[in-house]
């Protein structure tokens, strides 16, 4: 029943073992491997699984007698459960919410799941550990915190004590309809300030008059033009009003906002019309309309084709450039490694005279598909022309970088294209990458042509391989 894994004895504890200890545990513990079969799974998983162990044992974690949902209902697909999350990042996830839904019950049971990895020098004798705590009792109570998450107004806090530039006030609290609107995560947003989302036509007179209310403790409303994570603009308004302790001191901020684009938009052409409206006679509204249609469709086109590559629908070159000048600034402030990279399609003239330039094109559009699966939401990357890409990725440490390219590389090798109805074939990739301890001297264009250099030698060394130049710390 237990694996040897399992029954490795701890050593002696007050003749406790680690079988005692699991066996007896009041959270469930599911032990998987590589390949996410389960080879043990203690009582208390079974009891909130409400399986038996037959049910449970050897049964791989996409089995479809269960299914899991966020916070928001929504089902996960299989690179979203943990054990795919932990296998693909070879990293342990912490305190991740998830619904379980079965056949023995309408509603779902919720759990604060962690999981981690067992790692050995080979994938098959690696194991996947799941520890979760039933926490459904919980998520039924009524909560202010779940209002404020999922409430479609935005909701930032910030503290009190430090309001001035460049390091103040400091945001505590963003919910979920901040990160929706301006592309920032809570984590990118907690701990710096508002004024990330400020730029050069944010009104300053406006953000003077909103800085005195502050200081005075009072509220304040105000329409401000702010910008996303990757530079668009957009119109909030905002009303901002302290918090007290029970002593009566403010302590905080908190502000209330709304996307006000499409009505102060609205406001603009309403003002236009009713000018117009002085010197047209007839058919004025249908001429504006039609207007506003055509200059709204425009502005959409110029949009697209100045940050998205019209063939595979991703980012093209300049949107890349621009993104990865950011993902630099990030790394420089909370000292991480970066990680930028080339990819070139190997031979791939040979796929376009071979099977035709449909063919070929289609080659591009699947294989810019395959990174929105694998690559993470905070990682860039795009088009940078031809047959070739280009990706920048944050890492801790930069021992990740050789792991995340070769599987690249061989994630691409396993696709399948279609010449024919009935014939299909496979390609090779080549990568060149420059790993480094980012330091004030460290620029994009660097970055990119140690890159470039690296591709280069990984196309003369026999192609179908990675080539990577790691720089150390500064």
């Amino acid at each position: 029943m237990y694996c040897q894994w399992y029954e490795k004895d701890m050593g002696d504890f007050d003749g406790l073992t680690l079988k005692n200890l699991l066996e007896n545990a009041n959270i469930g513990v599911v032990i998987h491997k590589w390949d996410t079969s389960v080879i043990y799974a203690n009582p208390a998983a079974l009891r909130f699984m409400r399986l038996t162990h037959e049910q449970f044992i050897n049964r791989d974690a996409y089995d479809p007698q269960w299914r899991f949902i966020d916070e928001a209902n929504r089902p996960l697909i299989n690179d979203q459960y943990p054990v795919s999350q932990v296998k693909r990042f070879r990293s342990p996830i912490h305190n991740l919410v998830l619904g379980v839904i079965d056949s023995t019950r309408d509603k779902p049971s919720w759990f604060m799941v962690n999981a981690y990895p067992e790692l050995a020098e080979k994938d098959e004798n690696s194991f996947i550990v799941v520890t979760f705590n039933d926490i459904t009792a919980n998520k039924d109570i009524f909560s202010f915190q779940s209002i404020v998450d999922n409430a479609q107004d935005i909701i930032i806090v910030t503290e009190a004590d430090e309001l001035t530039a460049p390091f103040g006030p400091r945001i505590i609290y963003v919910n979920d309809a901040f990160e929706k609107l301006t592309g920032y995560t809570r984590e990118e947003a907690i701990g710096e300030t508002p004024r990330i989302l400020q730029g050069k036509d944010t009104d300053k007179d406006e953000l003077k008059r909103i800085s005195l209310g502050l200081q005075n403790k009072q509220n304040v409303s105000a329409n401000i033009l702010n910008y996303t994570k990757t530079g668009h603009p957009y119109w909030l308004g905002l009303n901002i009003f302290p918090l007290k302790n029970k002593h009566g001191d403010v302590t905080h901020f908190a502000a209330i906002e709304r996307d006000v684009t499409n009505e102060i938009f609205n406001a603009e052409q309403l003002e236009t019309h009713n000018k117009n409206l002085k010197s047209l006679k007839s058919n004025l509204e249908d001429l504006v309309r039609r207007r506003t249609r055509e200059l709204h469709d425009a502005n959409k086109e110029l949009y697209r084709f100045a940050y998205q590559d019209v063939l595979t629908k991703i980012p093209n070159r300049r949107f890349f450039l621009e993104q990865a000048e950011q993902q630099i600034s990030r790394a420089k402030r909370g000292g991480q490694i970066l990680l930028v990279a080339m990819l070139d399609i190997d031979n791939f003239k040979h796929i376009n005279d071979s099977y035709g330039h449909e063919v070929g094109d289609n080659v591009l559009v699947k294989l810019a598909e395959s990174f929105a699966i694998f690559f993470r939401k905070e990682d860039i990357y795009g088009r940078f022309g031809g047959e070739e890409f280009v990706f920048c990725l944050l890492l801790q440490d930069n021992k990740q970088s050789a792991d995340i390219c070769e599987r690249l590389r061989k994630n691409i090798a396993e696709l399948e294209f279609h010449s024919s109805p009935t014939k299909c074939f496979s390609i090779t990739v080549s990568i060149g990458a420059s790993v480094s301890a980012v330091c004030a001297e460290t620029t994009l264009d660097a970055e990119l042509n140690e890159a470039d250099a690296a591709l280069y030698k990984a196309k003369r060394q026999g192609r179908n391989q990675v080539v990577s130049v790691s720089k150390p710390n500064p």
